[in-house]
């Protein structure tokens, strides 16, 4: 596909064509599995585990990188099967071990045994991102040829198998998750974030559904803020706002909580999406580069933890957190890839921000991948960091936003194929969102 030299359409495929290189590059083959994070001139195999959630990101992006042909179908397919068959036949009970239980699976994995890494708990939401993907596969590849058809039957073989109901524990909200060694965990999904799209699929499962008022549960825990004008429903990260929105399209319909409110949660998103901007004009608490175009605090690495004093003024820098607008935490770190995938719901604002990532700080071309996780420009002041930090890492989690957002932006393709998913329909129905679309 090819675009007049320079244009707009012409830089987002370039940021498309690096993000993806890491699912390319950062993968076992034999097994599907995707590296958690890495560096430059660094292996998957050098013990770092996988994401399952950077699978489900990675298995999303082969459809997209079959369309934009940077992957031909046949590679897109065998990639996808060698996923799917490694998580259908992989090692799952109760034994610590294993790969998942119950049809989750834990959080990290050995790259190369696919077992359990760090002791990590059995993820609820880390298997709804990789759900997502796996039902975006038997969505994209539905023709008739044996290989496509597997790719289905393992996929809707891999989504009845989870017992969401059993996540649930005795409560009505979802439990973030199990460890053998000590049972469920405390902490509950209830109030707005990425969990959204657990609660759908839970509630769409033909299998074990959760009861509706498990979502009521979930909705119970919402906040309505009033943040430099705008009126929405709070979550302080980008990646809560996109990573549902990455496979579905909220545009028009509606749950009882956006129907009060007279708005859906893709507007939602987009007045999160001024709301950080406005927060970096502010910058309330005084960080280096924050500008309307330089902007974006969500889930990410930063240069600490660090105390260091500047300008007398003692900063304390984080490390990887949840960074919000507009409470905090707020160290002064950004991320340029949160910002581009909030592409979809505000692109006038979102272009101008990519140009200066790419054109004025150049933070683009020089990676093999595209942006770096983050970026800290008041860490500057720390010896040895004149001109600004700039995270090492590149993310799976982080790389599948970036290919996956730009793609509903130019296209809408993830949003039209599981459009048609009768799982994600059923949990959208169940969970009270009605339209003209439903």
């Amino acid at each position: 596909m090819s675009n007049p030299p320079g244009s707009a359409d012409e830089k987002l495929q370039d940021i498309q064509k690096k993000a993806f290189r890491y699912f390319e590059r950062e993968a076992n083959p034999v097994n599907g599995l995707i590296c958690d994070k890495t560096a430059p001139g660094d292996k998957w195999s050098r013990d770092w585990p996988s994401s399952i959630a950077a699978v489900g990101f990675a298995l999303a992006s082969y459809p997209v990188a079959v369309t934009r042909d940077l992957l031909s179908r046949e590679a897109a397919v065998q990639r996808t099967l060698a996923t799917l068959r490694f998580f259908a036949q992989s090692p799952h009970g109760p034994e610590p071990d294993a790969t998942g239980y119950r049809g989750f699976y834990y959080h990290f994995l050995d790259m190369q045994t696919g077992r359990r890494a760090w002791q990590c708990e059995l993820s609820t939401i880390d298997t709804a991102l990789l759900l997502a993907g796996m039902l975006t596969s038997a969505r994209f590849f539905a023709g008739q040829a044996p290989a496509e058809v597997e790719i289905r039957s393992l996929v809707d073989a891999l989504y009845r198998r989870v017992e969401w109901d059993w996540a649930l524990d005795g409560d009505a909200a979802i439990s973030m998750g199990w460890r053998p060694e000590s049972g469920f965990l405390t902490p509950r999904w209830k109030g707005y974030n990425e969990a959204l799209l657990l609660y759908l699929l839970a509630l769409g499962s033909p299998t074990h559904p959760i009861p509706q008022r498990s979502y009521q549960a979930w909705t119970s825990g919402y906040e309505w803020k009033h943040v430099y004008g705008y009126d929405y429903l709070y979550g302080g990260a980008l990646f809560t706002h996109q990573f549902p929105q990455i496979w579905i399209d909220f545009r028009g319909i509606q749950d009882n909580f956006m129907r009060d409110k007279g708005i859906d949660y893709f507007e939602n998103s987009r007045r999160a999406t001024y709301i950080q901007r406005q927060y970096a004009i502010a910058n309330p608490l005084g960080f280096n580069g924050y500008t309307a175009n330089c902007w974006g605090l969500t889930a990410s690495q930063g240069p600490g933890p660090d105390t260091v004093l500047i300008d007398g003024v003692e900063r304390q820098f984080l490390g990887y957190v949840a960074r919000g607008v507009p409470y905090g935490p707020d160290d002064g770190t950004i991320a340029p890839w949160s910002v581009v995938a909030s592409l979809p719901f505000a692109p006038e604002i979102v272009l101008p921000a990519i140009d200066y990532f790419v054109d004025e700080l150049k933070l683009h071309d020089v990676n093999p991948y595209g942006f770096r996780a983050t970026i800290n420009p008041t860490y500057a002041a720390k010896p040895g960091h004149a001109g600004g930090w700039v995270s090492p890492w590149h993310f799976g989690i982080n790389q599948g936003p970036v290919v996956l957002m730009i793609e509903n932006h130019r296209s809408g393709l993830l949003w039209s194929l599981m459009r048609e998913c009768p799982y994600v329909i059923q949990g959208l129905k169940r969970a009270g969102f009605g339209g003209d679309r439903l």
